[in-house]
């Protein structure tokens, strides 16, 4: 059976209970669902046959399915920063590298954002999982025992349930709004990712605590028997239980719904799976033949299924438009080791692209992006216009019929048209810059054709021509030197742009 069989077959097989009132007119709904380290192969509608994602492939049987959307980088801080704010991250230094646990927010509460448009045209803002663009200033670094700000609500959202950096990254504990979820003021919590503090082990330490095997940057402090980035100290009542983690920002997710099914609301919902320390919870543990990548797969896709049936039960499906998507190319890592890393690579994180996360190859940043708005996306349909997640904020003001300020998403484009298969003359998107994280180097797309410079690792110029190419295994920059000075003409002109 070939993928739009599947999808038809799927779409077929689905019947909706939507058995509560709702608002049915309207602006719509908008859930935006980001994951954490999914490639581009790593969904059964995107070629995946060694894991099962019947609820995403749900998505794509009951809407679209896009095979050249993109994150703006090849790691996660720098392309959930283009994401909420429309703009490059290399323009702005201190959104451009992998964040800590102390880094000051990296967003100027000043500049227009995605909940922040969205919520001056009366949407209900709400963020749920992962954050990872900083907390606090640097005048004011961020206190985990007191008011946290600025953070989620100063750019937006209402209200936020979130982890600070990482999985793997201390602290690790959940904030509400402002506040630490469960802290005992008895317990204060410290943080360093400099030396050691307090008295608990460390995997360098004690490895015979450890449910995982750790690399030496993930050997700090241990925290529900693995051990992290840096070093934390107190706040044990606060801390989460990585198998629990799912579940809990799948149950505040619904709340976030159902408290809100009577006005317009935008929910954020940045998953921590499938971001490493990978440690599924027992009802997915060895439910594919993948070892722990491959049941923490299962697990996400068990919270996009949470989500399609809140929609279901509430009513709110029809009147709601949802996007999953991942912030940068999947990757197999050895960072840590629960003895399953070896079955990892039976499920290939970007199929036939290459390279992966980090990397400015296509496996680093192509994505999957899949879309369903019911009687306005057409179902089984298939959209292969350029996209970026940074142009989210025009094309979801499009969508809510909002007003994006002139000084907003300064990099992004209104990329509406391809995703709901309107009619329109010429691509949405004319060219995109690629990024890896810090100030460089840059890839450039326009059209078919791809260029990687010769700052990029020490490579030579790189050119391909992904339409005949998609693994970008021919550099073509010899023959076609013309088309190696347009795009470096492209990449130049954009770049100073800023």
């Amino acid at each position: 059976m070939d993928r739009r069989q599947m999808l038809k077959t799927t779409a077929a097989g689905i019947t909706l209970a939507a058995t509560g009132r709702a608002r049915a007119s309207g602006p719509p709904n908008i859930i935006l669902i980001l994951a954490d380290d999914i490639g581009y192969g790593d969904l059964g509608c995107y070629s995946a046959n060694r894991v099962r994602t019947p609820n995403l492939d749900r998505i794509a049987a009951e809407g679209v399915r896009c095979t050249d959307a993109h994150s703006s980088s090849a790691v996660c801080t720098p392309t959930r920063y283009s994401l909420l704010t429309g703009q490059y991250a290399f323009r702005r230094p201190e959104a451009s590298y992998i964040l800590s646990g102390a880094a000051p927010l990296c967003i100027d509460p000043s500049r227009p954002t995605l909940p922040s448009v969205l919520r001056a045209a009366g949407y209900a803002t709400g963020m749920v999982g992962k954050w990872h663009l900083g907390l606090g200033t640097r005048e004011r670094p961020v206190d985990y025992n007191g008011e946290i700000a600025p953070g989620p609500l100063e750019v937006g959202f209402d209200s936020a349930f979130f982890i600070p950096a990482t999985g793997d990254r201390v602290p690790c504990v959940f904030i509400e709004d402002r506040r630490v979820v469960g802290l005992d003021p008895a317990d204060p919590i410290s943080v360093s990712f400099f030396y050691k503090i307090g008295d608990d082990p460390t995997g360098l330490e004690r490895p015979d605590l450890l449910k995982m095997k750790a690399d030496l940057s993930h050997s700090g402090t241990i925290v529900n028997g693995i051990s992290r980035i840096g070093y934390m100290s107190g706040g044990h009542a606060a801390r989460w239980v990585d198998e629990d983690i799912p579940d809990t920002l799948a149950r505040r997710a619904v709340a976030f719904i159902e408290a809100n099914r009577d006005r317009p609301f935008f929910l954020y919902l940045p998953t921590h799976d499938v971001h490493e320390p990978m440690a599924p919870n027992a009802r997915f543990k060895g439910t594919s033949d993948c070892g722990s990548r491959g049941d923490v797969i299962h697990q996400l896709d068990w919270t996009v299924g949470e989500v399609l049936a809140a929609l279901d039960r509430t009513g709110l499906a029809d009147n709601t438009l949802v996007i999953f998507s991942s912030d940068n190319g999947g990757g197999i890592k050895n960072t840590y080791d629960d003895g399953t890393n070896a079955l990892h690579s039976r499920q290939p994180p970007n199929g036939k692209l290459r390279g992966g996360k980090g990397q400015l190859y296509e496996g680093g940043h192509r994505v999957p992006l899949v879309a369903r708005w019911p009687g306005r996306i057409k179902p089984c349909s298939e959209s292969s216009e350029l996209m970026c997640l940074i142009d989210m904020i025009p094309t979801l003001a499009a969508v809510a019929g909002a007003s994006v300020p002139k000084n907003a998403a300064p990099d992004a484009v209104d990329v509406s048209p391809a995703l709901l298969g309107l009619p329109h003359d010429q691509p949405c998107r004319d060219h995109l810059l690629l990024h890896i994280s810090g100030p460089g180097p840059l890839a450039v797309r326009k059209g078919e054709w791809k260029l990687i410079p010769l700052a990029a690792g020490g490579m030579p110029n790189q050119l391909f021509n992904l339409a005949d190419d998609l693994s970008e295994q021919h550099n073509l920059a010899l023959r076609r030197p013309d088309k190696v000075m347009e795009l470096f003409g492209a990449l130049a002109r954009e770049r100073g742009r800023g």
